[in-house]
């Protein structure tokens, strides 16, 4: 990926500057990096440093902590997009012995999966991962301090237990297929297991004080699925932008937007925030838009990754201290920041190749008892179905192949679209999921559930 400054206006890029430097400043980090991913590329990078005369390049590499958990959920995903596996599958179908094997994978991925937050102690981020060899090292005899699939509840062994899937389904190490299966494919050649140079080193900076203490650099052994990962802003830009559009060659589009949709109840605080959890990604919303990503931190290390989907706007934000900058808010500003001052030029509109006949005839208004609706075609060859209120229900729907759609989000979600003829083969009313739509209000003759009164539309009278 070429990195082109020159893309993003003068201002826009001493806003992106400016931004990072307060978080470098304020957060008294070591050093911090940035980039910002749009239309599929990077188009800017930026670094501030406490070393004089010195600033990383988007090739250092930093240590990113949980933004590992994003490529363990992708490896997941291509196990189910290959039929090897199913979300709803029991872990023990496939990884038997655990003794947590009554979870399912879609909890392990969404962390509604009732395990405990961290392994057993002693802290597992700053010791040795030779302390923790097998799987019951890292569960601990309690495992849950949930009943699964209730609530959520971040989870490290969980993600731990996803490696140990990976690793047994595909038969490799989770290091192994990991670099065959998505950062080879990706061009992803400067993330690794381990720390390669250039890359930096990782500090704790004092509460309140200006001094610096090096973190220890610790193998996490087993634990390495849920947080090992070194990469750069580079690298990640790729991600960012293999997260917003899919690969085919690791994940196509429609399973990464299944990674973006909510998975996970949210708790109270986590709605008070915004915040809740897809298959692998965190999501937010900030600034009336939805963001998608991760965080990541482990001792020395912080890091960030923020896309803006609707925006096409994405943000990489990487640091080298314990605490200090907030990644989260920085990297959601960067994406405001572009989305505000250089909003996305749609693509010119083009009509369709060809329409449908019967498909097109099913377009314009209906009503759902007395709510109108409409429905277009869309230029993915689906539909979509929304009030013309502006206010209620709406969804797009992706055609099945034999007539009917399925939903894709919201209340209807997962339902079936249809299209309901008369003996005569004229157009009677649409159902969905049991819901009928006519073209007028209870109109007289259609399929209506409970009938309409013979007497029809009145006044009071």
């Amino acid at each position: 990926m070429t990195t082109s400054q020159e893309e993003l206006l003068p201002a826009t890029r001493r806003a992106l500057l400016h931004r990072i430097a307060v978080a470098q400043a304020e957060g008294r980090a070591p050093s911090l990096v940035a980039a910002v991913v749009r239309g599929g590329r990077a188009v800017w990078h930026g670094a501030r440093t406490s070393v004089e005369g010195h600033a990383p390049d988007e090739n250092v590499q930093y240590r990113i902590g949980s933004l590992t958990k994003t490529f363990t959920a992708v490896l997941v995903l291509r196990l189910r997009d290959e039929g090897l596996l199913d979300l709803g599958d029991p872990l023990e179908k496939h990884l038997p012995g655990t003794g947590a094997g009554e979870v399912t994978i879609a909890e392990l991925l969404a962390h509604t999966s009732g395990l405990a937050a961290e392994s057993p102690a002693p802290w597992w981020e700053r010791t040795p991962g030779s302390l923790r060899p097998e799987l019951a090292d890292v569960l601990g005899e309690q495992p849950f301090p949930h009943p699964p699939g209730r609530r959520f509840h971040y989870s490290n062994p969980g993600y731990t237990v996803l490696g140990a899937l990976v690793e047994e389904v595909r038969g490799a190490s989770w290091e192994d297929v990991l670099r065959r299966e998505v950062l080879d494919p990706l061009g992803l050649d400067r993330t690794s297991v381990r720390p390669e140079a250039p890359h930096a080193g990782g500090w704790a900076v004092h509460p309140w004080a200006d001094v610096m203490l090096p973190e220890p650099l610790e193998d996490l052994g087993r634990m390495a699925p849920a947080g090992q990962l070194w990469s750069t802003t580079g690298d990640l830009a790729r991600f960012a932008a293999f997260l917003t559009a899919g690969d085919d060659r690791v994940l196509g589009a429609r399973t990464v937007r299944e990674m973006r949709a909510p998975a996970a109840p949210a708790e109270a605080s986590d709605v008070a925030d915004g915040v809740t959890y897809g298959l692998g990604l965190q999501i937010q919303y900030r600034d009336g838009r939805m963001l998608v990503g991760h965080s990541g931190s482990l001792p020395g290390f912080l890091a960030n990754l923020t896309i803006g989907v609707a925006d096409d706007i994405a943000a990489v934000v990487l640091a080298n201290c314990t605490s200090g900058p907030q990644l989260s808010a920085v990297g959601a500003d960067l994406v405001r920041i572009v989305a505000e001052a250089e909003p996305r030029i749609p693509e010119p509109w083009r009509p369709l190749p060809e329409a449908d006949r019967p498909v097109l005839e099913l377009t314009g208004q209906w009503y759902w008892g007395t709510h109108p609706f409409v429905l277009r075609l869309t230029d993915d060859g689906g539909v979509s179905l929304e009030p013309l209120s502006g206010n209620g229900r709406r969804s797009g729907f992706r055609a099945n192949g034999d007539g009917t759609w399925t939903g894709l989000e919201g209340y209807y979600a997962g339902e079936v679209l249809r299209a309901v003829r008369r003996p005569d083969g004229t157009l009677d009313h649409l159902d969905l999921g049991s819901f009928v739509f006519t073209r007028q209000p209870y109109e007289d003759g259609s399929a209506v559930p409970g009938g309409v009164h013979p007497r029809g539309w009145r006044g009071i009278g």
